[in-house]
C-alpha cells in the first residue's frame, strides 16, 4: 500500500471524484478525512470505507480553519491534500453576471488556495506534502457553457504551477489532474440546466475525445492516488489530463 501511514485530506469528498479519490486512498493505506459542505453525506461515505467526515465550506475562510484543525485534531496534520471541491453553473456567458462569476470562482479557484493556505504550514513542518489540484481540461481548452468555470481552472493549474516552484524546497510536491467528461453529478446537471443544448455540449465533449467515451471517477481517483505517492517523488508543477485524450498538451 503506498500511502500506509499517511493522512489525507479529501475535500467534496462525499460524491462524484472525491468520493472515488477517498476509496482510493483508504485502499492505499492512509487515513482519510472527507470534507464537505454536506456533512450528512461525508459521514455516509466515510462510514463504508474507513474515514472521517469533517463540515468543510471552501468559500469560507473561518470554516475552511475550523475543519482544518478538526481533522488535526482528530488524525494528525495531513501531509495529503487533494482539492477536488468544485461546482458549475452552467450558462453561456452572455446570459451570466458577475453574481455568477464570483460564486463559480469562489469555489473552483479561491476554494484551492484558502484550503492550500491552510494545510501548507503542516507540511512544511514535516518536510514533506502531496498537493493535488483537481483542475479540468476545460482550463486549457475551454468548454461552451462555462466560461467562468474554465477560467477558474485555469487559475487552478497557473496556482498548481506556482506552488510547486515554492514549495519544492520543503519537500512538498503539487501537482494537478485535468479531467475530461467524467460521469459525475456536475457534468450530469448539464442536461437539466441547459436543456437539449445541455446533453449536445456533453455529446461534443465525449466525441471529442479520442477513447469516444465518458470517463469514469475512479479513472481520475487512479491518477490522483499515483501524484499522492511516492511514486510520483520526481513529477511537480504538472497537470495531467485525464480525458480520453480530449486535450493532448
Amino acid at each position: 500500500m503506498r500511502l500506509e501511514g499517511k493522512i489525507a485530506l479529501v475535500t467534496g469528498g462525499a460524491s462524484g471524484i472525491g468520493a472515488a479519490t477517498a476509496r482510493r486512498l483508504v485502499a492505499e493505506g492512509a487515513r482519510v478525512a472527507i470534507c464537505d459542505l454536506n456533512l450528512e453525506r461525508a459521514r455516509e461515505g466515510a462510514s463504508e470505507i474507513g474515514a472521517e467526515a469533517f463540515r468543510m465550506d471552501v468559500t469560507d475562510g473561518a470554516s475552511v480553519g475550523e475543519a482544518t484543525t478538526a481533522v488535526e485534531q482528530a488524525l494528525g496534520a495531513p501531509t495529503v491534500l487533494v482539492n477536488n471541491a468544485g461546482n458549475d453553473e452552467f450558462s453561456f456567458f452572455q446570459d451570466t453576471d458577475e453574481g455568477l462569476w464570483q460564486r463559480v470562482i469562489d469555489v473552483n479557484l479561491m476554494g484551492v488556495l484558502r484550503v492550500s493556505h491552510a494545510t501548507l504550514p503542516g507540511m512544511r513542518e514535516a518536510g514533506y506534502g502531496r498537493i493535488v489540484n483537481v483542475a479540468s481540461e476545460a482550463g486549457r481548452v475551454g468548454s461552451n457553457g462555462s466560461a467562468a468555470y474554465s477560467a477558474a481552472k485555469g487559475g487552478v493549474i497557473g496556482f498548481t504551477k506556482a506552488l510547486a516552484r515554492e514549495s519544492a524546497r520543503y519537500g512538498v510536491i503539487c501537482n494537478a489532474v485535468a479531467p475530461g467528461p467524467i460521469d459525475t453529478p456536475l457534468l450530469n446537471r448539464a442536461p437539466k440546466e441547459l436543456g437539449n443544448l445541455g446533453q449536445k455540449v456533453i455529446d461534443i465533449m465525449v466525441g471529442s475525445t479520442v477513447l469516444r467515451r465518458i470517463g469514469k471517477p475512479e479513472e481520475v481517483a487512479a491518477v490522483i492516488a499515483f501524484l499522492c505517492s511516492d511514486d510520483a517523488s520526481y513529477v511537480t508543477g504538472q497537470a495531467l489530463g485525464v480525458s480520453g485524450g480530449l486535450a493532448m498538451i
